[in-house]
């Protein structure tokens, strides 16, 4: 498919495509005033197919529109009467290999142009969570919160994207919609909140199932319930089902009853983890099921884990992942999920991600350890699932912190990691397929020498290797709009950031750590740290996209053994 936008005299306009017989064009418009209708025409090779006509002005309406015969087709409307949110195109048959083709996006739901970037960005429109990551038909899915009208949070729909490697995702259709009601305003109320999916089987052979919280203000007696539905093509669900229509009783818990997790216990029965909140904290909620399907009789069975750290109130977007062999007794489980609004007094960072490490039987969980999962607390909603021998784990490459009103807000996903333990602690390095992003070796010497090494451009991966474990370094990059740089040294391992606006910055800091080894990425909007096989892990978000543009690093003579640094590319 090809596609180009032609404007015509003086307010007429028209968006060319050639498209095949069998195409699905999706669209989203509203009307520009009360008194007058809206209409968009679409024709195949100058014969009418359809005209769509909307009177709604509050929010853009969603419609489709299938193609019984291929040709030039000509979207023609009149610009003073109709807004224009999105309008993409694809062919079911092939859209998982070929993804959809944007035809159309109005400048308030633009993604950013990045030329070089490598980290999962949408195709238009707001994210945060990552929902229902999984593989599912051979492809790893994932889903995401997305508000495809602009680039700040609204009501909640689900886009989708699939990937062969997790590093080159192809955007499929937006695969969830919020209830109708949700839809006809543009006024934040709720939408289709965080969940996850599981394999299960279908008519002719695997199908999806997804989890997913419903929120609407106001609603009583419960602002969030859980629902499911089913996928059986992996592009749209079926009408979803409310599973679970109110909290437990009898814990004293908030409204906060969302995220729902499903995973396979120790046992072999679905279980279900949802994050709430009573008064002393975050409660992490446990259900099972026995239907194979999961679709009905989940049974609640209590709190699986309560934490009250760092003045945190809800326990957000809980997962939890085998460290080993599920079958095995000794096996560990890690228990993974936000702790919103929490607050380091020693460094000033807010919603941290807590690793919960011990034992699990499919009821009750002894915990044995805690970690901070990223030092850099740039890496929310973390969600995780067994691939094969391992699990792999993905978050939104954001704070809650940072979100503003006032200005927009796109985002990222994080690269996606492993999950590992080495008997002492929880790993996330990255993906094996992450060295694939290598195109060439930009620098092995100049940079362990002490020179200023200048970046191609501002994708990079840069690998230390140090003499000694905790041996001190510094390592500051040149950046347009932040000052920032990454520190080894008596205090620990430290990402160095400051927006140079005069306010003080959060110290992300992990605290003692004493790694020998270090890969160091850098993308357009971010730095992610993975210090010895990601024991220590820190993600942050930088602001805007300017691209980093050169490094400098400074270490004692023998620190540094060996500095090696790498182009990036998808």
């Amino acid at each position: 498919m090809t596609s180009q936008a032609i404007t015509t005299p003086p307010a007429l306009k028209t968006i060319d495509a050639e498209l095949g017989a069998g195409s699905v064009i999706h669209l989203w418009l509203k009307a520009r005033r009360s008194d007058r209708t809206a209409t968009l025409s679409i024709n195949i090779d100058g014969v009418s197919i359809v005209d769509i006509v909307v009177v709604r002005t509050e929010e853009f309406e969603f419609h489709e529109v299938t193609l019984s015969v291929g040709g030039r087709a000509e979207l023609g409307y009149n610009s003073s009467d109709v807004a224009i949110s999105v309008i993409y195109a694809f062919h079911p048959a092939r859209v998982l290999e070929e993804g959809i083709e944007v035809l159309h996006h109005a400048p308030e739901n633009a993604a950013p142009s990045l030329a070089n970037g490598y980290h999962f960005r949408p195709p238009f429109g707001w994210m945060n969570d990552p929902n229902g990551f999984g593989r599912f038909g051979g492809l790893a899915h994932l889903f995401y919160q997305h508000y495809p009208h602009s680039l700040r949070w609204n009501t909640m729909h689900w886009g989708h994207a699939v990937s062969k490697d997790y590093l080159r995702w192809k955007h499929l259709p937006v695969f969830l919609f919020p209830s109708a009601e949700l839809s006809e305003r543009a006024d934040g109320r709720g939408g289709a909140f965080s969940g996850s999916a599981i394999p299960v089987a279908g008519q002719g052979g695997e199908a999806i199932r997804i989890f997913f919280t419903e929120q609407m203000r106001d609603r009583k007696p419960e602002e969030q319930i859980q629902l499911s539905a089913l996928c059986s093509d992996e592009l749209s669900t079926q009408t979803p089902a409310i599973i679970l229509p109110e909290r437990p009783e009898g814990l004293g818990l908030t409204q906060d009853f969302r995220d729902p997790y499903v995973f396979k216990g120790p046992d072999s029965v679905w279980k279900m983890l949802l994050g709430s909140r009573d008064k002393a904290g975050g409660v992490v909620l446990l259900y099972e099921t026995s239907d194979p399907q999961g679709a009905n009789g989940w049974v609640f069975l209590g709190p699986l884990h309560r934490e009250d750290r760092y003045g945190m109130t809800a326990a957000e977007c809980p997962c939890m992942v085998p460290l080993g062999a599920v079958d095995a007794a000794q096996t560990r489980w890690a228990l993974i999920f936000g702790l919103l609004t929490s607050r380091d007094p020693a460094t000033g960072r807010r919603n941290m991600t807590s690793a919960t490490v011990g034992r699990f039987d499919g009821r009750n969980f002894q915990p044995e350890l805690e970690q901070e999962l990223d030092f850099g607390s740039d890496a929310y909603a973390f969600q995780a699932f067994v691939d094969g021998d391992e699990p792999v784990g993905i978050a939104w490459l954001a704070n809650w912190t940072d979100v503003s009103k006032r200005e927009d807000f796109p985002t990222a996903m994080t690269l996606p990691r492993r999950v590992l333990w080495n008997g002492e602690a929880v790993l996330t390095p990255p993906v094996e397929s992450a060295e694939g992003l290598r195109q060439s070796l930009l620098d092995d010497r100049r940079l362990a020498g002490g020179d200023r090494l200048e970046f191609e451009n501002g994708a990079i991966e840069i690998e230390l290797d140090l003499s000694v474990a905790g041996g001190p370094f510094e390592l500051l990059f040149e950046h347009p709009e932040v000052d920032l740089g990454l520190r080894l040294g008596a205090d620990g391992l430290e990402i160095l950031f400051d927006r140079r606006n005069g306010k003080t910055s959060p110290r992300y800091l992990a605290a003692g750590a004493r790694p020998s080894h270090l890969r160091i990425f850098l993308d357009a909007g971010s730095i992610e740290v993975f210090a010895d096989n990601g024991r220590w892990t820190g993600t942050k978000r930088l602001p805007d996209f300017a691209e980093m543009r050169a490094a400098r690093l400074s270490a004692a003579e023998g620190v540094v053994l060996s500095a090696r640094v790498w182009q990036l590319k998808l």
